[in-house]
C-alpha cells in the first residue's frame, strides 16, 4: 500500500470540509491538513504494528511483519522456520517499543538487514543483543583489583 495515498486522501477530506465554510474555516482546514501530512504516516505505522503483533500472537507457526520501503508499506507472513534460519534471535519476543529514526540511519539499517538476509526487526534485535552483551562483559570487571608488578 502506498502511504501517500492514505495521507493525500485524509488531507483532501479535511480541505473539502474547510471549503464548506468561509475563508477562516478554509484556512484552518489547510493548517490541520498540513499537520496531518506530518503525523498520519507515523500513526498508520503504529496501527499496522499493533495489528501485526495481534495477528502474529494468534498464528501457530510464524508471524506478520511490516515492511517499509520508501512510500510502500506491506504486511508479510514469515514462517517460524524461515525466521530461525535467517538468524532470528532466540528468546521471548513479546516486548514492543516504537523507534523513530532519521531517514539516513533507517536506510543504513535496512541495507544492513538486507545484506545479512534478515528482517529489519531481527537485525535491530540482534544488534541490541550484541551491544548489551558486550557492555555487560566489559562492566563485569569493574571493581576488581589489579594483581602483579609494575614499574615506572
Amino acid at each position: 500500500m502506498k502511504m501517500s495515498l492514505m495521507v493525500d486522501g485524509l488531507r483532501s477530506d479535511v480541505v473539502a470540509v474547510g471549503d464548506l465554510g468561509d475563508d477562516t474555516v478554509a484556512e484552518a482546514a489547510e493548517r490541520i491538513a498540513a499537520v496531518l501530512d506530518r503525523s498520519v504516516p507515523g500513526r498508520i505505522l503504529d496501527l499496522l504494528s499493533d495489528v501485526a503483533a495481534e495477528v502474529s500472537a494468534e498464528l501457530p507457526d510464524g508471524r506478520v511483519e511490516i515492511r517499509v520501503a520508501g512510500d510502500d508499506v506491506d504486511l508479510a507472513y514469515v514462517a517460524d522456520e524461515h525466521g530461525a534460519a535467517a538468524g532470528e534471535p532466540d528468546g521471548d519476543l513479546s516486548a514492543r517499543i516504537t523507534l523513530r529514526l532519521g531517514e539516513g540511519l533507517k536506510s543504513r539499517v535496512e541495507d544492513r538487514a538486507a545484506t545479512d538476509g534478515v528482517s529489519v526487526n531481527a537485525f535491530i534485535v540482534r544488534t541490541l543483543e550484541r551491544a548489551t552483551s558486550a557492555q555487560r562483559s566489559r562492566s563485569a570487571g569493574v571493581g576488581n583489583r589489579l594483581r602483579g608488578y609494575g614499574s615506572t
